[in-house]
């Protein structure tokens, strides 16, 4: 059994399907190999240390980019100097997540069975990473949208170095604003396709409404056409609200031009609009996602997502050496009700134990995870990772809103007869409860939850969340060992 004090000290790993999960890359072995990386490289100072590149370094990021693509996916690639230069590692986490999100049984798959997955790439950059990747990983096909000039020149330019690729990758124009066939505003409200005649007369009779007094601009509505349909799209957003907050890590170069890095708002609210056009195109994707950097910012868009009405919330963290981003992805399509049981027992103390995870899986990381589930579910977390346990916060309002949502994604017959006993039940003003990982040995953790205040009315919201709970973990971290 690990030492308590070894446990501690894990850091969260990054995605196991990941080629460089097991084995990073050998910059040493790659210097040899690509003599245009070797001036890059140098010895570590350390005795028996790994080479390693001056990570301030933007024409070292990008030589060792272009050369990862290379060896690793058969992917030509090179983009100018000052453009968004991405990490492969870290971007192969976003991908593989996004995998495993189309291969849960969290929403149906869409009807036509024999299609190829279809993402698009928000913002996909001169780099056109994700595309790459997505293609030559998985064979999915891509559409890829940006506004300026370098980017979308450099993006084809990419594409058409690698023709085995090509076909499977789209590079769109986003200041081709009404792809589909026509977007009104009216009344306040996105309308999509023609209008009849009697709805342009009765316009014409109307105030014009410009499209940008309705609201920001838009990311997704009129890049995507009419009845296109995408299993998911993607984005790697501008985190910044300003060009010099965004130079304010002298640790790496990536470089970056300002419309990659920068957006009014940050990328709070960037991602607020892809929200605002996710309403919209409900019914266009499957999984909508995007990175996000901070995590407060994660809270927020997770609140947000509440306020519109989505059926499922999911994040991630993903880790790229002393980077953390996180993962944030929703939908509007019904939650299958199955992997939830209905007979969940009524308690105050609930456990359950995880068995048979990958040797990378320890305590550490599944309280992480827990953390995310709750994060997701709209509650207040609180970590204590030197104790292995998670303080969780529900307030009076997140768990009306968990009853209002006909409990469509905590289910529960607890919960269902307790919300139609009386509409002035009252309930206390928040739920408490805690949950402690523990790890008994390799490749077993135990999960244990308690109720903070025993005689709480709510017992039902607690014991389906933590069947749900149950469910979720099973499902990211043992399903997935037996699936490798």
């Amino acid at each position: 059994m690990q030492s308590k004090k070894r446990r501690r000290v894990d850091p969260p790993t990054i995605h196991p399907r990941n080629r460089y999960s097991e084995k990073p890359p050998d910059f040493g072995f790659l210097a040899d190999l690509y003599p245009s990386f070797s001036p890059y490289v140098f010895p570590s100072s350390r005795p028996g240390g790994r080479p390693s590149i001056d990570w301030t370094d933007f024409n070292a990021t990008r030589e060792l980019t272009r050369v990862l693509l290379l060896h690793d996916h058969g992917v030509n690639w090179w983009i100018p100097d000052g453009q968004l230069c991405p990490t492969v590692p870290n971007r192969s986490n976003y991908i593989h997540w996004i995998e495993e999100l189309l291969s849960s049984d969290l929403i149906p798959a869409w009807d036509c069975s024999d299609r190829k997955v279809r993402g698009l790439d928000i913002g996909t950059g001169a780099n056109c990473i994700y595309p790459l990747l997505g293609a030559s990983l998985l064979g999915w096909s891509f559409v890829g949208s940006d506004v300026t000039d370098a980017a979308l020149e450099w993006a084809r330019k990419n594409v058409e170095s690698n023709p085995h690729l090509s076909e499977l990758i789209e590079i769109r124009n986003a200041n081709d604003f009404l792809c589909s066939s026509e977007v009104k505003i009216k009344s306040g409200k996105i309308i999509e396709g023609e209008l009849s005649a009697e709805e342009k007369e009765a316009e014409s009779l109307e105030p014009k409404l410009e499209m940008s007094s309705f609201t920001e601009p838009h990311v997704l509505v009129g890049v995507v056409k009419d009845d296109e349909k995408f299993d998911f799209c993607m984005c790697n957003p501008p985190f910044f609200e300003s060009i010099k907050e965004a130079g304010l890590n002298p640790k790496t170069s990536c470089g970056g031009t300002p419309e990659e890095m920068v957006y009014p708002g940050g990328e709070q609210a960037f991602v607020t609009q892809i929200i605002n056009d996710s309403v919209v195109l409900r019914n266009s994707f499957r999984w909508f996602t995007s990175m996000v950097g901070r995590k407060a910012n994660l809270k927020f868009l997770v609140s947000k997502l509440r306020e519109v009405g989505v059926s499922i919330v999911k994040t991630t963290e993903f880790v790229q050496g002393q980077t953390a981003r996180w993962g944030l992805a929703w939908s509007f399509i019904a939650v299958k009700k199955s992997f939830i049981a209905l007979d969940t027992p009524i308690k105050s103390h609930h456990s359950f134990t995880l068995e048979g995870l990958q040797r990378q899986f320890g305590a550490f990381q599944i309280l992480k995870a827990v953390e995310s589930f709750f994060l997701a579910n709209g509650a207040l977390c609180k970590c204590d990772f030197s104790s292995f346990l998670v303080n969780v916060t529900l307030s009076n309002d997140q768990i009306d809103d968990l009853l209002k949502d006909g409990l469509a994604n905590i289910g529960g017959r607890a919960i269902s007869s307790m919300s139609n006993t009386s509409t002035d039940l009252k309930f206390p003003k928040e739920l408490l409860f805690r949950v402690s990982v523990f790890e008994q040995s390799p490749g077993t953790v135990l999960v244990k939850g308690s109720l903070l205040h025993k005689d709480n009315p709510l017992l039902g919201v607690f014991s389906c969340l933590f069947s749900r709970l149950e469910e979720a973990l099973k499902n990211d971290f043992v399903n997935r060992s037996c699936r490798s």
